[in-house]
């Protein structure tokens, strides 16, 4: 018993240093924003705000940036590309693992190699493309080349394969056709997997970066990612006001993250589960 205590006490007590580590650098980020100049220049350095009240570093962000355009845009994009990309996975999904096709297995493998090319190996193909769409600079180049996802439809796919046939053909004897099935069957039951594609989607079209980056030019047009860098200039960078863009760009994700996390770790197990 003593043993299994010692061994109890060591993993809370890494894994407590593990969340302190994690949680470190998101608590010094908030501290810094509701500092004043004086407290972020002291040194040493002042590891809490006399005022946690202090808003004053957000409200200049607001003024030097149209911040709430930014936000705008970046919930625009989020919300459209999410729900095109959630229609295409789960009809991919759907015809992957219930429709029998010539071909199939050898066409999802082929679909599979293709997650082991990195994005930033299609750029540029990426760019030419939109590029003579005449696309550069709008909200679609945001959203067109992110409607689909070879990794979100692999994990619904494993998801779909868990469920029995004879509930397939049961409603195709009752007279159900594949769409109504696909509805009013599968869907409800791969809920869990679902919710899971929906809040990683959704955190990694909000976080986009890199390619919103080559593709927006213009203030109007950009989104929450890109306000860092209109804080920094030739003679360096405002790091309060920086901060203070990061925190309102991170925050609405830590909060989704905080309330959905235990949908995304059992999607995540439930649609690798076979059998």
């Amino acid at each position: 018993m003593k043993k299994i205590s010692i061994g109890k006490i060591l993993t809370y007590l890494v894994l407590t240093i593990g969340a302190l580590i994690m949680i470190f650098p998101f608590y010094w980020m908030i501290a810094t924003t509701l500092k004043t100049s004086a407290e972020y220049a002291s040194y040493p350095p002042v590891w809490a705000p006399s005022n946690w009240l202090n808003f004053e570093n957000f409200v200049a962000a607001f003024k030097a940036a149209p911040m709430a355009t930014y936000f705008k845009n970046s919930v625009v994009v989020t919300v459209i590309s999410v729900a095109i990309n959630s229609f295409t996975t789960i009809c991919a999904a759907f015809a992957f693992s219930r429709l029998k096709f010539k071909g199939r297995e050898f066409l999802f493998a082929c679909l599979l190699s293709f997650m082991m090319v990195p994005f930033e190996m299609l750029v540029i193909t990426n760019y030419t493309t939109v590029s003579k769409l005449h696309l550069i600079n709008t909200l679609a180049v945001l959203i067109i080349p992110f409607t689909t996802s070879i990794f979100y439809t692999y994990i619904l796919k494993s998801f779909f394969d868990t469920i029995s046939d004879s509930l397939y053909y049961s409603a195709r004897i009752d007279g159900a056709s594949n769409w109504k099935y696909l509805w009013r069957v599968m869907v409800p039951i791969a809920k869990p997997s679902l919710v899971t594609i929906l809040l990683l989607n959704t955190i990694a079209s909000w976080n986009s970066y890199l390619w919103t980056s080559l593709t927006i030019t213009s203030d109007t047009n950009r989104t929450i990612p890109l306000a860092l860098s209109v804080f920094m200039t030739d003679a360096g960078s405002n790091q309060q006001l920086q901060l203070a863009a990061a925190t309102v760009a991170v925050l609405p994700m830590i909060i989704l993250f905080i309330f959905a996390r235990k949908y995304i770790v059992n999607g995540v197990a439930r649609g690798g589960i076979k059998g």
